[in-house]
Parts: C-alpha cells; structure tokens; sequence
C-alpha cells in the first residue's frame, strides 16, 4: 500500500435491492439503493443512480476507483441453480427455463455489466467477495467491538444461508455454514407468501401480524417441515415447499397442514393467518436464539454481531439481547441485500488490504447510517416556488424544532425531510413521518389516511436515550439507534395486561399503554434511541416535545406510502405530502402547512390505490 488516497466502491446488483457504497481509506464517504433515486421498489438493476451519487459526494470519477467490490460470486449461484434444477428435473425446467435469459444476458457477464454500468472508465481490477463474507464484513467491521461472534442470517447467497464466525481487530473468519435448500429466510418467506404477502417484501407484515394470533400450528411446523437441532440447524422437509421447482414458495402438502390453500393477496385476514404469524414469528425466534447461543459457544466472545435479511427481524433480535448470553449485540442497519455492496467494500479494504480499523470501542463507524443523498436549500426553496407552494424559511434550528414539537403536540402529522438520507430500509429521522405517540388515533389515522396500509401494522418510537428504561425493559441508556430491536414496555407505563380480552384484530381497539400509538398488542415497540450526536435535528425536536408534554417518544414511521420507496428528494417529499393527508411538511428549514396549499385535497385509500395502481 502506499501512502495516497484509496477509494474502493462496494456494489450488490441483479437480485434484490441493488446498492452502491463507497470507502475513501476505509471511511464510509457515501451509500444509498437504486430503488430511492428511480423509486421502483426494490430496484435490483445496476445501481448507477447509486455509484453516480457516491462517485459525486466523493468528487470523483469511475478512473479514479482503485477497486470495485461485488458482493457476491455469480458463477458460484449459478452452479448452485443449475445443481437445484438436476435434482428437481424435469418439474424444475420451467422456473429454469425462465431464469435462463437473464442470467445468460447479465449474470454470467458480470464483469461486462459492471463496465458498462461504469461507462468503461474504470480500468481497475474488480473483486468478487461470497454473499455471506460481504453480510458477515457489514456486520463486524462497521460495529464498535474490536472483537465480535458473528451470525448471518438470510434466504440463500451461492450456497450458504446463514454462517458463524468470528472477527477479531481488522480480521473475520466464517467457521461454519448451513447450506440451500435448509434456509431460516426461505422459511419466514414461504409463510410470508402462504399468508398472502409480497416474498421480499411483506416479511415485515407478518412479523407485524404475529402477536394477533396463537402458535397453534408451531407443533405440527416442528414435527412435521423441520428437524431442528440443538445448534440451531435444521434440515427442512422439502416435500412441504417448492421454490426449487417452481414459482411458489410451498406445497400442495403445506395446504393440509396449515388448514387449507395460501390466502390470496389482498383479500381479508383472518384468524388463521394470524395464527401462522405467531408460529412462524416463535419459531424462527427459537431458531435465532439456538444459533446465538451456539455462535458464543464456539467464540466465548462476549458481542454479536449480525446482518443478512433475518437479522432485520426486530423481534427476535431482542429476544437475543435480553435472553441470549452476550452482553451486546450490534446489528448492521442495511442487513439484507443492500449492505452487502458496504461489506464487500469493507472485506477489500480490512480483509486483502490488510487495512486496521479506524473505529473504536463505543462508537460504531456507521456515521447513523445517514450515508445518502442530501440537497440544499435554495433547491429546495426553487423548487417549492416552482410548485406554487407556500412555506415558511425558518432558519434558527430550536425555532423550527420547537415549531415541529407543537404541531406534533397537537396531534398533527408532519413529514419530515432533513440532511442526509438513510441508508437501509429504515428512516431514522431524516426521512421520517413523525407523530405523538399519545394519541388513541395516531395508529390508526396513520396507517389508513397517511401510509394507506393495513391497520394492524405497528408504528416504532423514537425516544430520548437518556429515558429509554423508563418507557421501555431495556438497560439504562441501551443504545438502539437503528430501529433493529423490539422490547416490551415498563410495566408502569401499561394500562392493560398482554393477556387483555379480545381476538385478533379486536385487539387494536384497546388502549394497552399511555403510549397507544406505539405500543403493539403484545405491549412491546420497536425502539429507536436517540442522541444529539447520530440525529441532531431529531434528537432537537424530541427534547422540546418532552419539554412540553412531559414524554420523551414520539412516532417514529418511514415518510413513503404503501409499496413505495422512502422518499429521497426534495420533489420526492412534497408529492408524497400532496398525495396523502399529512398535516405539515418540513424539508430542510422550510415548513409547509396543508390547510395552507391551494391545491390540497382529503384523500382517501381507495383514491390513492387507485390513483398509483397499487395492489
């Protein structure tokens, strides 16, 4: 190595949420999806919005990119898929058959679909690290353990699902692996298209759905679709699936078992999905604690680090924290697809460079995963005035803090896009619908006039750091930044008990807690903290709400609607705000009141389904 600047961009493409990230000597500079910039949901095509955004924030150029991370190994997938299709032939050739152009059009040519998604400027060499070295480099080099067990958790990479390991200063080795088709992620996933949910993305509904109903079913998933082992492996019975051979995810033989065929989409829920929510959502929590603890009998390390699609399962990694046998736990914040573009860039620079690590214990280097784009106020201010809009500039900061704590105070809803966007699939803040998280309304108003999505779905709160035991069974000061870890509330703050009266969907009518907007049927919430230092305009807003109504949470939701990306632009905010019934809009410094919008109107669901032809 010598001593000049070295920049290293990390990129995942052709699968699921298409990323791209870029390291300058080691330093996240940038990273964001393609799905933000061409607001196609889970946007898997050559993320060159992307790269163009990171190569811009660095000020560079392709040629000057002295590597390029891919974060996974094409060729070694495709053995994998070729190998699946031979031992389910010939019931596989039409999902192959399907495949086949793709993957002979692109994903065999990786390297001339990077130089073309590059322009044929870079000229340097690329790197190919395995799906589950980039999840396991994104989980460990970012966090602030200078040694960590590692756990990765997902459907399938080539062949491994999930892997343990270990990192230990600037180095990390994989131990062990269970392999395709035997998936913790392929599982949640096949129960996610069994209850009538989108695979790949619906997996947070059902988690959602999990405390309406019973684990009913958890004895006959145990005995019948999986042998478990004490390590938290297991090997599947395939008889009940078919995503080797097919385009569904289960069974004929899954119908017998679950009661009767999958639930079509969009039609209504009913207590039986809510009931394989709760088996599947226990069972995969079991399984997540079995791998822990195996993870921390093979390394004796006293964190955890995590990443991959399962590690975004909120609730089961609190359970880890709380009932599992480290001290600390960090969880990467893009832990599907997307974070693999940073582990990749990040396994180039610790893992072949041989580079040290910059951070240090107490801090993770993920810079609060605000890592995107972020636009100025005179394009902000051009555009609104383009649009006709009327606003209002306010430029002192607690000004326009204590402003927001008033309207949010008085129950309305504001919208709130500040800084740089968030990197991952969750808005902590500056890409962010806030809400007050006393109102009996707020989750209800939220999910059908403003999110336009089911009503059962929970809404997160964001709670000053220094007063998260008093709400919520956490430590003092426990440090959940990224909305990745659900805990139950104090039981000083409840109203009712978990067992209340009432099934299902009943359930949502009750007031649980003096926190009803927050607070999901089983009385646990997804908990962001909040400190001055990661989240300075949030954490700003939260200090004068609790100044002025005596609580230090608020709601805390992604500012996007229904099967929409998070909102990246100035221009993306405002026709969000426009399309739903969000009573104020802050982007930057500019404050926008509805009632005050020539042009606003009441919305309802059916309008904007309809108006975007969503399903």
């Amino acid at each position: 190595m010598t001593d000049s600047t070295v920049y290293i961009l990390g990129i995942s493409a052709f699968y699921h949420d298409s990323a791209a990230c870029l390291l300058r000597d080691g330093e996240i500079i940038a990273a964001a999806q393609e799905e933000r910039f061409t607001r196609k949901k889970h946007d898997q095509e050559f993320p060159s919005h992307a790269v163009q955004y990171c190569l811009s924030e660095a000020g560079i150029k392709a040629s000057d990119l002295n590597y390029v991370a891919f974060y996974d190994k094409p060729l070694l997938k495709f053995d994998r898929i070729l190998e699946t299709y031979l031992a389910f032939a010939p019931r596989g050739f039409k999902l192959f058959y399907k495949g086949l152009p793709q993957w002979l059009r692109k994903k065999l040519h990786i390297t001339k679909a990077l130089d073309r998604g590059l322009g044929g400027a870079y000229k340097g060499r690329y790197v190919f690290t395995e799906h589950h070295e980039s999840h396991a480099a994104s989980a460990f080099f970012p966090s602030p353990f200078e040694e960590a067990a590692i756990l990765t958790l997902d459907g399938v990479g080539e062949w491994a699902t999930s892997c343990i390991g270990h990192g230990q200063d600037h180095r990390m080795t994989l131990q062990q692996e269970m392999r395709f088709p035997h998936s913790l992620g392929l599982l949640y996933s096949a129960m996610t298209y069994f209850t009538g949910f989108r695979v790949n993305s619906g997996e947070y509904k059902l988690m959602g759905l999990a405390p309406y109903g019973e684990p009913t079913y958890y004895d006959a998933l145990r005995r019948d679709v999986l042998d478990l082992k004490e390590d938290g492996s297991f090997r599947l019975n395939l008889d009940y699936f078919a995503y080797c051979y097919n385009t569904v995810m289960t069974s004929e033989r899954m119908n017998a078992l679950l009661d009767g065929p999958p639930r079509q989409p969009e039609s209504p829920i009913g207590q039986r999905e809510m009931d394989i929510a709760a088996s599947i959502q226990k069972l995969t929590e079991d399984i997540m604690l079995r791998c822990a603890h195996h993870a921390h009998a093979q390394t004796k390390s006293k964190h955890l680090v995590m990443a991959g699609g399962v590690a975004l399962n909120c609730v089961g990694n609190g359970r880890i924290l709380r009932e599992g046998p480290f001290d600390k736990i960090w969880i990467q914040p893009a832990a599907g697809d997307a974070g693999g573009a940073l582990g990749a860039a990040f396994f180039v620079w610790h893992q072949l460079l041989n580079q040290p690590r910059k951070n240090k214990v107490e801090s993770d280097s993920q810079k609060g995963s605000l890592l995107g784009p972020s636009f100025s106020t005179q394009h902000t201010r051009d555009f609104l005035e383009q649009r006709g809009a009327r606003y209002r500039h306010i430029e002192d900061e607690d000004e326009l803090a204590a402003t927001i704590a008033e309207l949010i105070a008085s129950e309305k809803v504001v919208g709130h896009m500040a800084g740089r966007m968030e990197f991952g699939p969750r808005a902590l803040g500056n890409r962010s619908i806030l809400g007050d998280a006393r109102s009996t309304q707020m989750q209800s108003v939220m999910n059908l006039k403003i999110k336009f999505r089911e009503s059962f779905r929970p809404f997160a709160p964001v709670v000053l750091r220094e007063f998260v035991d008093d709400y919520f069974e956490m430590r003092p000061r426990e440090d959940s930044p990224y909305m990745l870890l659900v805990a139950p509330l104090q039981q000083s703050k409840r109203l009712v008990s978990s067992q209340s009266s009432g099934k299902g969907l009943e359930r949502l009518k009750q007031a649980r807690s003096v926190l009803p907007a927050i607070t999901h049927v089983d009385n646990s919430a997804r908990v962001q903290t909040v400190d001055a230092h990661r989240h300075p305009r949030l954490h700003r807003i939260l200090t004068h709400f609790h100044a002025k109504t005596g609580v230090p949470v608020m709601v805390n939701t992604s500012f996007n609607v229904r099967s929409e990306p998070i909102v990246c632009s100035p221009e993306d905010a405002y026709r969000c705000f426009m399309a739903t019934n969000m009573d104020a809009l802050v982007i930057d410094q500019c404050l926008l009141l509805k009632e005050e919008q020539a042009n606003a109107t009441e919305h309802q669901t059916e309008d904007y389904l309809n108006q975007f032809q969503l399903d």
